[in-house]
């Protein structure tokens, strides 16, 4: 149903039908692919004061885009190289912890421009980790041309920041969500660490049995189901009792601190 509605749209547009079938394809592609984006910008940006959290969501969204287009056109030459997803799994676990932990600003927070440049620089090295999968996809809707990969990533930009406001609001109404976006960054983490190339190739000399053969990567194996899943557990309960160990830690420091709430009298 779907291939056919493709090719209808396509004859519809004649002699220009490849080219928009490509950049259907591409904006289809980020809009799946927006939800992370939008998840990581909204934890980032809660953290700000109110008014700052407009422009922390405007310069996270075009941060992620412009990251993707130069990962999409430059770099998905290097993301089969040793220990790139490694790190970038372990930078990712990190990351979610740190939002998951931060408090949230006011109105009189006295280093507000610094916690604005700090959201957008989280948004930006989070995105970089979650784009080595993305840019393979997106690179290969678009076929080389340039022009469709950054036309489609431009698209997305209000997206993500319709979807990362959304998100916002809903974290300050249900506090308990951070904790879902938190997890799922968790859970993207384990993803990228057990798909390193080094990884894999350790795991496949220990029991070939846990992965499966992959003709489009360039050891021609992946992740088997069962360990997908055991690692993304595995990144998803890291950030989650880290997360609350740090926090339970944090709230005993505040309850011994003289002169404040709850401490002991100076």
């Amino acid at each position: 149903m779907i291939e056919q509605l493709v090719e209808q749209f396509g004859a519809a547009l004649g002699d220009y039908g490849p080219v928009g079938i490509q950049a259907l394809k591409i904006i289809w592609i980020n809009i799946l692919l927006s939800g992370d984006n939008a998840i990581v910008i909204a934890l980032a940006c809660r953290a700000l004061p109110p008014r700052q959290r407009f422009w922390g969501i405007i310069l996270g969204a075009g941060a992620a885009v412009l990251l993707r287009i130069f990962f999409t056109v430059i770099l998905q030459y290097v993301l089969e190289l040793p220990w790139l997803k490694l790190v970038g799994g372990i930078l990712l676990l990190w990351i979610a912890i740190k939002l998951l932990i931060q408090d949230e600003a006011d109105e009189a927070s006295i280093d507000s421009a610094d916690n604005l440049w700090g959201a957008v620089r989280t948004v930006a090295i989070a995105d970089i980790v979650m784009s080595l999968d993305n840019v393979l996809a997106i690179a290969a809707a678009a076929k080389g041309n340039t022009a469709l990969i950054v036309f489609g990533l431009a698209f997305s930009i209000p997206l993500i920041v319709a979807g990362a406001t959304l998100i916002m609001a809903l974290l300050t109404r249900f506090p308990v969500l951070v904790w879902a976006g938190a997890a799922l960054l968790g859970w993207i983490a384990g993803e990228l660490i057990v798909g390193d190339r080094i990884a894999l190739q350790q795991i496949q000399d220990w029991n070939p049995a846990l992965v499966v053969p992959d003709p489009e990567s360039a050891i021609g194996v992946k992740t088997g189901p069962m360990l997908h899943y055991v690692a993304a557990t595995i990144g998803t309960a890291i950030v989650l009792l880290w997360g609350w160990v740090l926090l339970r830690r944090r709230s005993r420091g505040a309850v011994g601190v003289p002169g404040e709430e709850g401490g002991p009298a100076e």
